[in-house]
Protein backbone atom coordinates (compact mmCIF):
# COMPACT_ATOMS: atom_id res chain seq x y z
CA UNK A 1 0.00 0.00 0.00
CA UNK A 2 1.50 3.28 -0.59
CA UNK A 3 1.70 5.83 1.81
CA UNK A 4 0.07 9.55 1.66
CA UNK A 5 1.37 12.67 2.57
CA UNK A 6 0.07 13.38 6.46
CA UNK A 7 -0.91 16.97 4.96
CA UNK A 8 -2.67 16.98 1.47
CA UNK A 9 -3.12 12.90 1.22
CA UNK A 10 -0.82 12.90 -2.28
CA UNK A 11 0.37 9.78 -2.54
CA UNK A 12 4.18 9.40 -1.35
CA UNK A 13 6.66 8.44 -4.50
CA UNK A 14 9.70 10.68 -4.17
CA UNK A 15 11.89 8.85 -1.69
CA UNK A 16 14.34 11.32 0.31
CA UNK A 17 16.61 9.29 2.90
CA UNK A 18 16.94 5.61 3.80
CA UNK A 19 18.51 4.98 6.89
CA UNK A 20 17.77 1.47 7.32
CA UNK A 21 16.58 0.33 10.69
CA UNK A 22 16.82 2.00 14.36
CA UNK A 23 15.45 2.21 17.53
CA UNK A 24 13.95 5.48 18.57
CA UNK A 25 16.81 7.74 19.23
CA UNK A 26 15.80 8.69 22.73
CA UNK A 27 15.09 5.51 24.01
CA UNK A 28 18.43 5.12 25.82
CA UNK A 29 18.75 1.67 27.82
CA UNK A 30 19.29 0.49 31.57
CA UNK A 31 21.58 -2.06 31.96
CA UNK A 32 19.16 -5.27 32.55
CA UNK A 33 18.06 -4.48 28.80
CA UNK A 34 21.21 -5.27 27.77
CA UNK A 35 20.07 -8.65 27.57
CA UNK A 36 16.66 -8.54 25.92
CA UNK A 37 15.64 -7.86 22.71
CA UNK A 38 15.40 -4.38 21.58
CA UNK A 39 12.74 -3.05 18.87
CA UNK A 40 13.81 -1.21 15.93
CA UNK A 41 12.26 0.49 13.14
CA UNK A 42 12.53 1.27 9.62
CA UNK A 43 13.97 4.85 9.55
CA UNK A 44 12.58 6.30 5.98
CA UNK A 45 12.07 9.64 4.83
CA UNK A 46 9.45 10.53 1.66
CA UNK A 47 8.19 14.12 0.16
CA UNK A 48 5.33 14.70 -1.06
CA UNK A 49 5.36 16.32 -4.71
CA UNK A 50 2.78 18.73 -4.15
CA UNK A 51 3.20 20.33 -0.22
CA UNK A 52 6.94 19.32 -0.40
CA UNK A 53 6.83 18.30 3.37
CA UNK A 54 9.06 15.49 4.38
CA UNK A 55 7.80 13.42 6.89
CA UNK A 56 9.05 9.48 8.15
CA UNK A 57 7.23 6.78 6.75
CA UNK A 58 5.22 5.77 9.82
CA UNK A 59 6.25 2.76 11.76
CA UNK A 60 6.07 3.68 15.59
CA UNK A 61 3.38 5.79 17.09
CA UNK A 62 4.28 8.52 19.57
CA UNK A 63 3.36 7.32 22.58
CA UNK A 64 5.96 4.56 21.93
CA UNK A 65 8.78 7.46 21.31
CA UNK A 66 7.30 10.02 24.01
CA UNK A 67 7.71 8.08 27.22
CA UNK A 68 7.55 9.61 30.68
CA UNK A 69 10.95 8.86 31.11
CA UNK A 70 11.95 10.50 27.99
CA UNK A 71 15.81 12.25 28.76
CA UNK A 72 15.76 15.15 27.08
CA UNK A 73 16.03 18.46 29.46
CA UNK A 74 16.19 21.31 27.91
CA UNK A 75 18.26 23.23 30.48
CA UNK A 76 20.74 21.18 29.80
CA UNK A 77 22.48 23.57 27.47
CA UNK A 78 23.55 26.75 28.43
CA UNK A 79 23.37 27.94 24.99
CA UNK A 80 19.63 27.24 24.70
CA UNK A 81 19.13 28.49 28.32
CA UNK A 82 20.31 32.05 26.67
CA UNK A 83 18.62 31.63 23.62
CA UNK A 84 15.30 31.10 25.31
CA UNK A 85 15.83 34.09 27.75
CA UNK A 86 17.02 36.40 24.46
CA UNK A 87 13.20 35.26 22.84
CA UNK A 88 11.41 35.82 25.92
CA UNK A 89 12.90 39.23 26.39
CA UNK A 90 12.28 40.63 22.10
CA UNK A 91 9.26 38.36 21.89
CA UNK A 92 7.57 40.48 25.03
CA UNK A 93 8.88 43.97 23.50
CA UNK A 94 7.48 43.65 20.26
CA UNK A 95 3.51 42.30 21.03
CA UNK A 96 3.88 44.32 24.44
CA UNK A 97 2.65 41.03 26.62
CA UNK A 98 2.03 41.87 30.66
CA UNK A 99 0.34 40.85 33.52
CA UNK A 100 -3.10 40.94 31.08
CA UNK A 101 -1.85 38.50 28.98
CA UNK A 102 -1.54 34.96 28.27
CA UNK A 103 1.42 32.60 27.32
CA UNK A 104 0.94 29.10 25.75
CA UNK A 105 4.27 27.05 25.12
CA UNK A 106 3.44 23.83 23.44
CA UNK A 107 6.12 21.50 24.12
CA UNK A 108 6.98 23.01 27.34
CA UNK A 109 9.77 20.43 28.12
CA UNK A 110 11.12 21.32 31.71
CA UNK A 111 10.14 25.11 31.99
CA UNK A 112 13.38 26.39 30.46
CA UNK A 113 11.53 29.27 28.26
CA UNK A 114 8.10 29.50 30.67
CA UNK A 115 10.17 30.54 33.50
CA UNK A 116 11.21 33.81 31.75
CA UNK A 117 7.93 34.98 31.66
CA UNK A 118 7.05 33.58 35.14
CA UNK A 119 9.37 35.80 35.93
CA UNK A 120 8.25 39.22 34.03
CA UNK A 121 4.63 38.09 35.86
CA UNK A 122 3.04 37.26 32.49
CA UNK A 123 1.04 34.56 33.08
CA UNK A 124 1.55 31.39 30.89
CA UNK A 125 0.74 27.65 31.02
CA UNK A 126 2.54 24.59 29.54
CA UNK A 127 1.69 21.38 27.85
CA UNK A 128 3.93 18.70 28.05
CA UNK A 129 3.39 15.01 27.32
CA UNK A 130 6.28 13.45 29.18
CA UNK A 131 6.00 13.51 33.10
CA UNK A 132 9.54 13.65 34.04
CA UNK A 133 10.11 16.96 32.29
CA UNK A 134 6.47 18.50 33.06
CA UNK A 135 7.18 17.73 36.99
CA UNK A 136 10.47 19.80 36.75
CA UNK A 137 8.94 22.74 35.23
CA UNK A 138 6.55 22.48 38.25
CA UNK A 139 9.13 22.22 40.80
CA UNK A 140 9.94 25.46 39.62
CA UNK A 141 6.78 26.78 39.30
CA UNK A 142 5.63 26.70 36.41
CA UNK A 143 1.62 25.10 35.71
CA UNK A 144 1.65 22.54 33.16
CA UNK A 145 -0.71 20.20 31.56
CA UNK A 146 0.58 17.05 30.85
CA UNK A 147 -1.27 15.95 27.38
CA UNK A 148 -0.37 15.94 23.33
CA UNK A 149 -1.52 19.10 21.71
CA UNK A 150 -4.61 19.16 19.26
CA UNK A 151 -7.39 20.32 17.96
CA UNK A 152 -9.91 18.76 20.97
CA UNK A 153 -7.54 19.60 23.87
CA UNK A 154 -7.24 23.06 22.34
CA UNK A 155 -11.06 24.11 23.31
CA UNK A 156 -10.19 23.62 26.48
CA UNK A 157 -7.58 26.30 26.59
CA UNK A 158 -8.39 29.82 27.78
CA UNK A 159 -7.11 31.60 24.41
CA UNK A 160 -3.56 33.21 24.50
CA UNK A 161 -1.98 36.49 22.99
CA UNK A 162 1.10 33.81 22.28
CA UNK A 163 1.79 30.63 21.87
CA UNK A 164 5.31 29.68 21.30
CA UNK A 165 6.96 26.11 20.40
CA UNK A 166 9.88 25.45 19.74
CA UNK A 167 11.55 22.49 17.90
CA UNK A 168 7.96 20.83 18.37
CA UNK A 169 6.10 21.16 15.11
CA UNK A 170 8.19 18.42 13.69
CA UNK A 171 7.67 16.03 15.86
CA UNK A 172 3.83 15.62 15.83
CA UNK A 173 2.94 12.53 14.08
CA UNK A 174 -1.06 14.67 12.96
CA UNK A 175 0.08 17.67 12.23
CA UNK A 176 -2.89 19.54 10.02
CA UNK A 177 -4.70 18.30 13.81
CA UNK A 178 -1.73 20.01 15.18
CA UNK A 179 -2.33 23.15 13.75
CA UNK A 180 -5.70 23.74 14.00
CA UNK A 181 -5.06 23.45 17.48
CA UNK A 182 -2.82 26.35 17.28
CA UNK A 183 -5.80 28.40 15.12
CA UNK A 184 -8.02 27.32 17.78
CA UNK A 185 -5.89 28.38 21.05
CA UNK A 186 -5.20 32.02 20.04
CA UNK A 187 -6.80 35.14 20.10
CA UNK A 188 -7.64 37.17 17.65
CA UNK A 189 -4.97 39.34 17.12
CA UNK A 190 -2.52 36.82 18.83
CA UNK A 191 0.87 35.41 17.72
CA UNK A 192 1.94 31.93 17.43
CA UNK A 193 5.72 31.45 17.32
CA UNK A 194 7.55 28.24 15.91
CA UNK A 195 10.99 27.24 15.94
CA UNK A 196 12.39 24.23 14.01
CA UNK A 197 15.16 23.00 11.57
CA UNK A 198 14.82 24.39 8.18
CA UNK A 199 15.08 21.64 5.24
CA UNK A 200 16.82 23.75 3.44
CA UNK A 201 19.97 23.77 5.71
CA UNK A 202 19.37 20.18 6.55
CA UNK A 203 20.55 19.58 2.67
CA UNK A 204 22.45 22.19 2.28
CA UNK A 205 24.69 21.03 5.21
CA UNK A 206 23.89 17.62 5.12
CA UNK A 207 22.52 17.06 8.31
CA UNK A 208 20.86 13.60 7.87
CA UNK A 209 22.17 12.85 11.69
CA UNK A 210 18.94 15.15 12.06
CA UNK A 211 16.45 12.80 10.92
CA UNK A 212 15.06 10.09 13.89
CA UNK A 213 11.67 8.69 14.60
CA UNK A 214 10.92 11.41 16.85
CA UNK A 215 10.99 14.22 13.73
CA UNK A 216 7.93 13.06 11.67
CA UNK A 217 8.02 15.97 9.57
CA UNK A 218 11.16 17.96 7.91
CA UNK A 219 9.87 21.49 7.31
CA UNK A 220 10.27 24.11 4.83
CA UNK A 221 8.42 27.99 4.63
CA UNK A 222 6.57 26.34 1.43
CA UNK A 223 5.33 23.35 2.94
CA UNK A 224 4.66 25.27 6.38
CA UNK A 225 2.38 28.10 4.24
CA UNK A 226 0.50 25.61 3.04
CA UNK A 227 -0.43 24.10 6.20
CA UNK A 228 -1.20 26.89 8.04
CA UNK A 229 -3.60 28.23 4.94
CA UNK A 230 -5.57 25.21 5.73
CA UNK A 231 -5.95 25.80 8.60
CA UNK A 232 -6.85 29.17 8.60
CA UNK A 233 -3.39 30.45 9.31
CA UNK A 234 -1.20 32.55 7.83
CA UNK A 235 2.63 33.18 8.51
CA UNK A 236 3.93 37.29 8.38
CA UNK A 237 7.15 37.05 9.27
CA UNK A 238 10.33 34.53 9.54
CA UNK A 239 13.57 34.95 11.22
CA UNK A 240 16.42 32.45 10.37
CA UNK A 241 18.52 31.30 13.27
CA UNK A 242 22.05 29.29 13.92
CA UNK A 243 20.41 27.25 16.04
CA UNK A 244 19.96 23.25 15.57
CA UNK A 245 22.39 24.04 12.20
CA UNK A 246 19.83 26.62 10.71
CA UNK A 247 16.17 26.89 11.86
CA UNK A 248 13.47 29.29 11.15
CA UNK A 249 11.84 30.83 13.72
CA UNK A 250 8.01 31.60 11.76
CA UNK A 251 5.44 34.17 13.11
CA UNK A 252 1.84 33.32 12.51
CA UNK A 253 -1.87 34.82 12.90
CA UNK A 254 -5.13 33.98 12.08
CA UNK A 255 -5.57 34.31 8.29
CA UNK A 256 -8.23 37.75 9.05
CA UNK A 257 -5.24 39.01 11.72
CA UNK A 258 -4.34 42.95 11.24
CA UNK A 259 -0.44 41.69 11.54
CA UNK A 260 1.64 42.73 8.36
CA UNK A 261 3.55 40.07 5.93
CA UNK A 262 7.36 41.05 6.01
CA UNK A 263 9.71 41.44 3.75
CA UNK A 264 11.80 38.51 5.20
CA UNK A 265 8.80 36.46 4.40
CA UNK A 266 9.05 37.34 0.44
CA UNK A 267 12.96 37.34 0.26
CA UNK A 268 12.54 33.60 1.78
CA UNK A 269 9.88 32.20 -0.65
CA UNK A 270 12.48 33.45 -3.15
CA UNK A 271 15.54 31.76 -1.67
CA UNK A 272 13.75 28.23 -1.25
CA UNK A 273 12.50 28.71 -4.78
CA UNK A 274 15.73 29.11 -6.33
CA UNK A 275 17.26 26.31 -4.34
CA UNK A 276 14.76 24.32 -6.40
CA UNK A 277 12.70 23.06 -3.49
CA UNK A 278 9.96 22.77 -5.98
CA UNK A 279 11.40 20.01 -7.98
CA UNK A 280 11.90 16.17 -7.56
CA UNK A 281 15.43 16.22 -8.35
CA UNK A 282 16.51 18.35 -4.96
CA UNK A 283 15.03 15.82 -2.29
CA UNK A 284 16.25 12.70 -4.92
CA UNK A 285 19.77 14.09 -4.51
CA UNK A 286 19.87 13.87 -1.30
CA UNK A 287 20.82 10.23 -0.36
CA UNK A 288 24.08 10.21 -1.74
CA UNK A 289 25.07 13.14 0.54
CA UNK A 290 24.32 11.32 3.87
CA UNK A 291 26.44 8.45 2.66
CA UNK A 292 29.34 10.59 2.29
CA UNK A 293 29.04 12.05 5.81
CA UNK A 294 28.85 8.12 6.87
CA UNK A 295 31.52 7.08 5.23
CA UNK A 296 33.52 9.83 6.23
CA UNK A 297 32.91 9.00 10.02
CA UNK A 298 33.01 5.15 9.37
CA UNK A 299 36.70 5.62 7.75
CA UNK A 300 37.83 7.68 10.70
CA UNK A 301 36.89 5.46 13.79
CA UNK A 302 38.39 2.30 11.84
CA UNK A 303 42.07 4.20 10.90
CA UNK A 304 41.71 5.81 14.40
CA UNK A 305 42.04 1.73 15.70
CA UNK A 306 44.21 0.54 13.18
CA UNK A 307 46.58 3.23 14.34
CA UNK A 308 45.88 2.40 18.22
CA UNK A 309 44.42 6.56 18.85
CA UNK A 310 41.65 5.90 21.71
CA UNK A 311 38.44 7.55 20.68
CA UNK A 312 35.53 8.58 23.16
CA UNK A 313 32.29 11.12 22.50
CA UNK A 314 30.83 13.86 24.33
CA UNK A 315 27.09 14.06 23.80
CA UNK A 316 24.37 11.15 23.70
CA UNK A 317 22.40 13.42 21.47
CA UNK A 318 19.77 11.40 19.39
CA UNK A 319 21.96 12.93 16.09
CA UNK A 320 24.74 10.82 17.92
CA UNK A 321 21.93 7.40 17.44
CA UNK A 322 21.65 8.12 13.86
CA UNK A 323 24.51 8.57 12.72
CA UNK A 324 26.57 5.28 14.70
CA UNK A 325 23.26 3.15 14.20
CA UNK A 326 23.29 3.99 10.60
CA UNK A 327 27.15 3.43 10.25
CA UNK A 328 27.01 0.34 12.31
CA UNK A 329 29.15 1.59 15.04
CA UNK A 330 29.93 -0.63 18.40
CA UNK A 331 32.09 -0.14 21.26
CA UNK A 332 34.95 -1.40 19.62
CA UNK A 333 35.26 1.83 17.49
CA UNK A 334 34.07 4.03 20.11
CA UNK A 335 33.83 2.52 23.81
CA UNK A 336 31.83 5.26 25.70
CA UNK A 337 30.16 8.78 25.40
CA UNK A 338 29.89 11.08 27.97
CA UNK A 339 27.13 13.50 28.74
CA UNK A 340 26.32 16.21 31.12
CA UNK A 341 22.34 14.71 31.74
CA UNK A 342 22.09 13.15 34.33
CA UNK A 343 19.07 11.35 33.55
CA UNK A 344 21.58 9.52 30.39
CA UNK A 345 24.35 8.73 32.88
CA UNK A 346 24.53 5.00 33.45
CA UNK A 347 22.87 4.07 30.74
CA UNK A 348 23.30 2.47 26.50
CA UNK A 349 23.10 4.59 24.09
CA UNK A 350 20.20 2.52 21.97
CA UNK A 351 21.06 0.43 18.88
CA UNK A 352 24.95 0.61 19.49
CA UNK A 353 24.52 -0.01 22.97
CA UNK A 354 27.95 2.23 24.12
CA UNK A 355 27.86 3.46 27.71
CA UNK A 356 27.08 6.51 29.01
CA UNK A 357 29.08 8.03 31.63
CA UNK A 358 29.97 11.56 33.28
CA UNK A 359 32.04 14.03 31.90
CA UNK A 360 34.90 13.89 34.48
CA UNK A 361 35.63 9.95 32.40
CA UNK A 362 37.49 12.18 29.50
CA UNK A 363 39.71 13.64 32.24
CA UNK A 364 40.17 10.64 33.53
CA UNK A 365 40.97 8.65 30.82
CA UNK A 366 42.26 11.46 28.34
CA UNK A 367 41.17 10.29 24.98
CA UNK A 368 43.65 11.16 21.81
CA UNK A 369 40.18 12.20 20.28
CA UNK A 370 37.03 13.43 21.40
CA UNK A 371 33.74 12.96 18.78
CA UNK A 372 31.42 15.88 19.66
CA UNK A 373 28.31 14.38 18.10
CA UNK A 374 25.66 16.74 18.90
CA UNK A 375 27.94 19.63 16.23
CA UNK A 376 25.47 22.16 16.75
CA UNK A 377 26.88 23.36 20.18
CA UNK A 378 30.48 22.13 19.27
CA UNK A 379 31.97 25.71 20.50
CA UNK A 380 30.18 25.76 23.57
CA UNK A 381 31.24 21.66 24.14
CA UNK A 382 35.08 23.10 23.50
CA UNK A 383 35.10 25.51 25.28
CA UNK A 384 34.09 23.62 28.48
CA UNK A 385 36.58 20.65 27.90
CA UNK A 386 39.88 23.38 26.75
CA UNK A 387 41.81 21.98 29.27
CA UNK A 388 41.55 18.29 27.75
CA UNK A 389 42.34 20.47 24.49
CA UNK A 390 45.59 22.06 26.10
CA UNK A 391 46.60 18.30 26.85
CA UNK A 392 46.89 17.34 23.41
CA UNK A 393 43.18 15.74 22.25
CA UNK A 394 41.95 16.50 19.20
CA UNK A 395 37.90 17.25 18.89
CA UNK A 396 35.99 15.79 15.68
CA UNK A 397 33.01 16.50 14.59
CA UNK A 398 31.83 14.38 11.13
CA UNK A 399 28.61 16.73 9.83
CA UNK A 400 28.76 18.57 7.18
CA UNK A 401 32.13 16.82 6.49
CA UNK A 402 34.78 15.24 8.95
CA UNK A 403 36.35 17.86 10.65
CA UNK A 404 39.19 17.47 13.35
CA UNK A 405 40.58 20.40 15.01
CA UNK A 406 42.85 21.07 18.47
Amino acid sequence: MTPTCRHCATPLSLRFLDLGFAPPSNAYLAPKDLSRPEVTFPLRLLACSACRLVQTEDFAAADALFTEDYAYFSSTSKGWLTHAAEYSDMVSNRFDLGADSHVIEVASNDGYLLKNFVAKGIPCLGIEPTKSTAEAARAIGIPVKQEFFGAEFAETLEKADLIAGNNVYAHVPDINDFTEGLCIALKDEGVITLEFPHLMRLVEFRQFDTVYHEHFSYLSLFAVERIFAAAGLRVFDVEELPTHGGSLRIFGCHAAASHTETTAVVALRAQEQARGMDTDAYYLAFQAEADAVKDGFLHFLLDAKAQGKTVAAYGAAAKGNTIMNYAGVKPDLLPFVCDAADAKIGKFMPGSHIPIMAPDALRQQRPDYVVILPWNIAAEVKNQLSDLSAAGTKFVTAVPALEITE
